[in-house]
C-alpha cells in the first residue's frame, strides 16, 4: 500500500516519537543501573520511609545493598530490649548528615565507627548505638523523634548534631520577607521528578547550575546579619538537650563541618557550596560560610549554659570531594575522620570514662 505524503508525515512522526520515548526509557534504564550499583537500590528515595502518626520515619526492615534498617526503625544493626544493664548504648540524633546515605555502607557510617572506637576501648563492655538520625529532620523534629522512640531505648550518651535543615529553613523564612524567594520557592519538585531519576538529576543540576551563576550577584542577595540568626535553632537546640539529658547520663553537641571554607579560592567555594546553595538559593558562599559560623557558635553556647560536652574541630575534616560527596555529607573518608573526632573526645571526657566505669561493674 502506497502511502500519500500526509500519511507519510504522520506516519514519520509517530516513528520520531516511538523512537524519543525508547530512548529516553534507556536512559532512564541506565541512570537507575548506575544508581543500583551504586547503592543496591533502583527506587525513589520516598519507598525508603513511612509516617507514624504524623512523623516520617524510616520504614522497618528496609534494606538495600548499602543501607540496612532494623526491625525498629533505626538505620543500624539490631537492638536488645529492653535495654541489658551492662550494655552502654549509645544514640545519634541528626539528619541526613548523620543518616550518612553517601557512604558505602552501614559500617562506614560514623556513628557506626564511633561505636566500634569506643568497643575497641573498652572490649570489656558490651557497646551498641542507635542511629535516630531521618533525611530531612530539623531539630524540633529529632526533639519529637527523641521522645517518641529513643528515650525510650534508654541510650546512655547521645550525641546530637545538626545545622543544615535548621539554617535552610530560618533562611527561607528570611528570603520569603524580603520578597526574593518568590522566583525559587515556585520551584517544587514535579510528578515527572518524582518518579525519573533521569528527570531529577537534569532538574537538580540545572537548579545548581542557575543557583551557582546567581551566588556570583550582586544583588537579589539575601541581606542579615549572622548574629541574629539562630533563635529558633537556639531554642529547639536547648529543649533536645535537656530532655535528652533527662534519660542519657551525657549529652554531646558537634559543631558542623561543610566543605565551603574561607581558605578556598571563590571558585572552590563555589564547587563546594553547589547543593547547599540548591536549598539556599538566594544565599552566596560568603552568606553561607558567616551562617554555619553562626550555627556553630550557638552550638558552642547551647553547650555552655546546659552542662553538654562540646566537641569541635570541624574543619579537621578536610574541604575537599574526597572527603565531602557535597557540601555537607560525607564520603567514607570524611566519615572515617568525623569519627575520630567525636570518639576521641568522648573517650576524653571524664564523664564518659565515668560511664564506662559503671557499666564493667555490671559485668
Amino acid at each position: 500500500m502506497k502511502l500519500n505524503h500526509r500519511q507519510k508525515i504522520v506516519a514519520t512522526t509517530v516513528l520520531i516519537v516511538l523512537l524519543v520515548i525508547v530512548m529516553l526509557a534507556l536512559v532512564e534504564g541506565s541512570v537507575r543501573l548506575r544508581q543500583w550499583f551504586a547503592s543496591g537500590y533502583s527506587g525513589q528515595a520516598a519507598d525508603m520511609f513511612e509516617l507514624q502518626d504524623g512523623l516520617r520515619v524510616l520504614r522497618p526492615n528496609f534494606t538495600t545493598r548499602t543501607i540496612s534498617v532494623n526491625s525498629l526503625g533505626f538505620r543500624g544493626p539490631p537492638l536488645t530490649q529492653p535495654k541489658p544493664a551492662d550494655t552502654l548504648r549509645l544514640a545519634f540524633v541528626g539528619a541526613s548528615t548523620t543518616f550518612s546515605a553517601e557512604v558505602s555502607g552501614n559500617n562506614m557510617t560514623w556513628p557506626h565507627l564511633v561505636t566500634e572506637a569506643i568497643q575497641d576501648r573498652y572490649p570489656d563492655v558490651n557497646v551498641d548505638y542507635v542511629n535516630a538520625a531521618v533525611p530531612g529532620y530539623t531539630v524540633k523534629l529529632s526533639l519529637i523523634n527523641f521522645r517518641r522512640r529513643v528515650a525510650p531505648l534508654h541510650p546512655d550518651v547521645t550525641v546530637v548534631y545538626h545545622a543544615t535543615n535548621d539554617l535552610s529553613w530560618e533562611t527561607r523564612s528570611l528570603a520569603t520577607k524580603q520578597g526574593i524567594y518568590e522566583k525559587y520557592g515556585e520551584k517544587n519538585s514535579n510528578w515527572l521528578s518524582r518518579h525519573s531519576q533521569l528527570w531529577y538529576l537534569v532538574e537538580k543540576n540545572l537548579r545548581i547550575k542557575e543557583a551557582k551563576e546567581d551566588a556570583l550577584k550582586t544583588v537579589g542577595r539575601l541581606e542579615f546579619s549572622p548574629s541574629e540568626l539562630g533563635e529558633h535553632f537556639r531554642r529547639d537546640l536547648t529543649q533536645l538537650v535537656i530532655e535528652a539529658q533527662g534519660v542519657s547520663k551525657l549529652v554531646a553537641l558537634v559543631t558542623f563541618s561543610i566543605q565551603i571554607r574561607p581558605e578556598q579560592t571563590a571558585g572552590q567555594q563555589l564547587t563546594a557550596a553547589g547543593s547547599a546553595l540548591y536549598y539556599m538559593p538566594f544565599m552566596d558562599t560568603q552568606g553561607l560560610i558567616a551562617a554555619f559560623r553562626r550555627y556553630n557558635q550557638i552550638m558552642a553556647e547551647v553547650a555552655s549554659e546546659t552542662g553538654a560536652v562540646l566537641i569541635e574541630g570541624e574543619t579537621l575534616i578536610p574541604g575537599d570531594t574526597e572527603h565531602f560527596n557535597d557540601s555537607v555529607h560525607f564520603k567514607d573518608a570524611g566519615s572515617r575522620i568525623m569519627a575520630n573526632r567525636v570518639s576521641e573526645a568522648l573517650l576524653k571526657s571524664t564523664e564518659f570514662q565515668a560511664l564506662a566505669a559503671d557499666k564493667r561493674k555490671n559485668n
